[in-house]
């Protein structure tokens, strides 16, 4: 049988399970945010879909998901507290200051808070703040994984239009 190299799950798969979700959605934050990588601005605003889904704003709006999941949800926060739109749609907008680079350093940021905000959780803790009703952690991480993945794709998607244009 051929040897390969690990791979970023054979890292994590001895670890216990907290320790595996937030690799996992580690490694899906930082595939999301690197799609704009190399980009110009034209290209990272460019709408190639009827919705109001581009790379920049997919970035943009996964500082939401995570303001909401990890700050929100954990606090308690209303999302006009935290400075966030009302509704997922609205964390799309672009607004004119907004930059590959102000967009990127945002979104690190608010990963960061997010690995913060549940360093002395557990997995069956229960966060208490979101519009749900409370949720356990378990439960918030594998959705907030969920997402990620399925931002991950639609970015895979219009960087390879953009770039193959």
């Amino acid at each position: 049988m051929p040897s390969y190299p690990p791979t970023f799950a054979d890292q994590v798969v001895a670890q216990p399970a907290q320790a595996q979700f937030e690799a996992f959605i580690d490694e899906h934050r930082r595939a999301l945010t690197s799609c704009l990588d190399g980009l110009t601005e034209e290209q990272a605003r460019r709408s190639l879909v009827v919705s109001r889904t581009t790379l920049l704003g997919l970035v943009k709006h996964a500082t939401f998901v995570e303001k909401v999941w990890f700050d929100e949800a954990v606090t308690g926060r209303s999302r006009a507290e935290i400075g966030i739109p009302a509704t997922p749609d609205d964390s799309f907008i672009l607004d004119d200051g907004d930059t590959i680079a102000s967009v990127q350093h945002a979104h690190r940021e608010a990963c960061a808070a997010s690995r913060q905000a549940t360093s002395s959780l557990g997995l069956d803790d229960i966060l208490p703040g979101n519009r749900r009703g409370p949720l356990p952690l378990r439960w918030v991480y594998l959705h907030v994984l969920r997402e990620l993945a399925q931002h991950c794709g639609h970015a895979d998607i219009l960087r390879e239009q953009l770039l193959h244009e």
